[in-house]
């Protein structure tokens, strides 16, 4: 047996355990996915126990367990925060204390007691700063012998924003910017006030964006405003939030509305409420100076390393628009952005950061796995065998066909694909990671116009106007989009290619907003964003070769190399972990066919269905 690490995260959003064996990566996966409680914040135990059993370990055959932050220096930021503040924030700080006195200040003991529940051992423990989780998430795993190392997230214990140089084992932080003076925070209050969720809406805001009116005089108004009034950005990339427009730090709320509202002119929205072109055109405006944020400190990246190489993590970097910019501006050769960049990812790099930097081990090449770098993918999770999967089947007396040829299985799912239908599709391992890259995906035909409304109406019930990823092979990716590189964990946004592009009406940006989306902007309708752009994932055979054989096999016979991949879940839950998962979200939406495995099962109709007891587990259908 070898060395093994295992990584946490956990009590603050996106708790997930990782199991490293002698530096390499055996398994990895959020506590959502097992508890079904989106972006569960408890302790992993479930995560950690189907890591361990992975590798057929117990916590006595650990060496050591890593947390991603620091509680100490954490606790020291909120006391330090309120007291720079007070007397504001006093009932923020009634609130919080309680709970740091009660548990977190003792974090190495709660710690201990919940590995204890896993099984006895005495495994060392680690606790890296909260960015330097997210370095070492980023560097170790990617294909570069040396990187410049970008972070950017809400705040860890102090730092929101590092920059670093990977070189071998070692990591070095150069620069960081500290609390409250953050991008990811400041994205996150317009976040609030454009009628979103904070840690969950940002990517909506992110969707909202293009649909913002491009050099429209209202969209440069609320620029100068933000950037005026609330942010001073420095040319260095660096900035200084004025604080008397936000709450975050002491309050219980991310702006503050009174200020917001006579600064911008605009009330905030209420949640679910009708979105107005103002909202659009205030999300288009701080998305453009979110990227102009990360592409100066990208620049700056570049002038304290020298290198040709980028790596990121944190959860700004799951702004794929702001990483296509990034890459389109050339500043860096190569990029690379760590698939879990969020808090999940930082179990990875806590984990990594132990064994490489705790325990001094060296960093071993790795570039010639498959995908060229340690992530295999991303595909991480568990994986269910064939019996495990007719086992299901069985128990909820689903009429499911198995194919002992899997080209038949691919031909027939095309098919289905190429009438308009949905399906469900459920293969190998889970990925890590808050994207659905071929393991846990919903596929359609890209050419269907009616596809995107369809998913997003009748099978996740989330809001119509959200965007949906294409995945391409990789072969073909030049063919579709303007794009010279593979984009495997769907990080990068790029313009669809031109030959592929329809024109607009003359009347197209005066139009409403659902007007606006169902216009057909290309001959991939469904994946074609109003602004012409795409968050593509490019498929490999090396590193999912029946995802790859599926695409294949709509390209040979429907000519597309293309298809519609979005997350195998609905709207306010987490992505399918089990075939029990996949068939409740089958059944419970209008999805037309799912596939689990080698299996195939087709609804005939809609049929009705009642919950019986827990609905992932048994179902009567009538």
């Amino acid at each position: 047996m070898g060395r093994a690490i295992l990584g946490l995260s956990a009590y603050y959003h996106d708790s997930a355990a990782v199991l490293l064996v002698d530096g390499r990566i055996i398994a990895a996966a959020q506590e959502e996915r097992f508890t079904r409680i989106k972006h569960d914040a408890a302790f992993p135990h479930h995560a950690a126990r189907f890591c361990l059993a992975e590798a057929g370990l117990t916590p006595a055959d650990l060496e050591a367990v890593a947390f991603y932050d620091k509680p100490y220096l954490k606790f020291e930021r909120l006391l330090e925060t309120y007291h720079a503040f007070a007397p504001r924030g006093l009932r923020s700080f009634l609130a919080a204390m309680p709970v740091w006195v009660r548990e977190k200040l003792f974090m190495r003991k709660m710690l201990k007691d919940e590995l204890a529940k896993l099984g006895p051992g005495k495994p060392q423990l680690f606790f890296p700063e909260h960015h330097l989780s997210h370095a070492a998430s980023a560097f170790y795993p990617s294909p570069y012998e040396e990187a410049a190392v970008l972070t950017i997230d809400g705040v860890g214990e102090w730092a929101t924003t590092t920059i670093g140089k990977g070189a071998g084992k070692d990591l070095t932080i150069l620069r960081e910017l500290h609390f409250p003076h953050s991008l990811g925070l400041l994205y996150s209050a317009l976040t609030a006030w454009c009628g979103f969720k904070v840690n969950s809406g940002e990517y909506k805001l992110m969707g909202l964006a293009p649909y913002g009116i491009e050099g429209s005089e209202r969209v440069a108004r609320f620029r100068q405003v933000i950037l005026d009034k609330m942010v001073d950005l420095r040319a260095d990339g660096s900035l200084l939030l004025n604080m008397d427009y936000f709450d975050y730090a002491t309050g219980l709320t991310m702006c503050n509305a009174a200020r917001f509202e006579a600064a911008l002119g605009l009330p905030q929205r209420a949640g679910e409420s009708e979105i107005t072109q103002e909202y659009m055109d205030l999300a288009l405006a701080i998305q453009q100076i979110t990227e102009e944020a990360v592409l100066r400190m990208a620049e700056t990246a570049r002038e304290l390393t020298g290198s040709k190489n980028l790596v990121m993590a944190g959860g700004v970097a799951l702004n794929c628009v702001a990483n296509g910019k990034l890459l389109q501006r050339g500043t860096f050769e190569n990029i690379w952005i760590q698939p879990a960049a969020g808090d999940a990812g930082g179990a990875l790099g806590a984990a990594l950061a132990a064994w490489h930097i705790g325990l001094e081990q060296p960093r071993t090449a790795h570039a010639a796995e498959p995908g060229g770098d340690m992530m295999q993918g991303a595909y991480l999770g568990p994986v269910f065998s064939t019996g495990e999967i007719e086992r299901t089947c069985r128990r909820f007396n689903a009429p499911a066909k198995k194919y002992d040829d899997f080209q038949v299985l691919c031909s027939e799912v095309a098919g289905m694909l190429a009438t308009g239908k949905a399906v469900g599709w459920f293969q190998g391992r889970m990925e890590y990671g808050p994207r659905a890259l071929g393991g846990r995906s919903i596929l359609g035909d890209p050419r269907d116009p009616a596809m995107q409304k369809k998913l997003n109406l009748k099978i996740k019930y989330r809001e119509g106007f959200r965007p949906f990823a294409p995945s391409v092979l990789e072969e073909h990716a030049a063919e579709c989009f303007d794009l010279d590189r593979p984009s495997p964990y769907m990080l990068l946004v790029a313009p669809v290619a031109e030959s592929r592009r329809k024109p607009l009406p003359p009347d197209y940006w005066t139009r409403p907003m659902y007007d606006r989306l169902y216009v057909e902007r290309s001959d991939l309708p469904a994946i074609t964003h109003v602004d012409f752009s795409a968050r593509i994932q490019s498929v490999s055979k090396a590193t999912n070769p029946r995802y790859w054989q599926l695409i294949d096999t709509f390209r040979r016979e429907q000519n597309c190399p293309v298809v519609v991949n979005t997350s195998f879940n609905v709207r306010g839950e987490p992505i399918v972990c089990t075939p029990a998962d996949a068939y409740a979200c089958f059944m419970r939406t209008e999805m037309d066919a799912l596939v689990l495995g080698d299996w195939l099962l087709v609804k005939q109709g809609q049929p009705e269905w009642r919950e019986t007891g827990d609905w992932r587990t048994k179902f009567e259908l009538d």
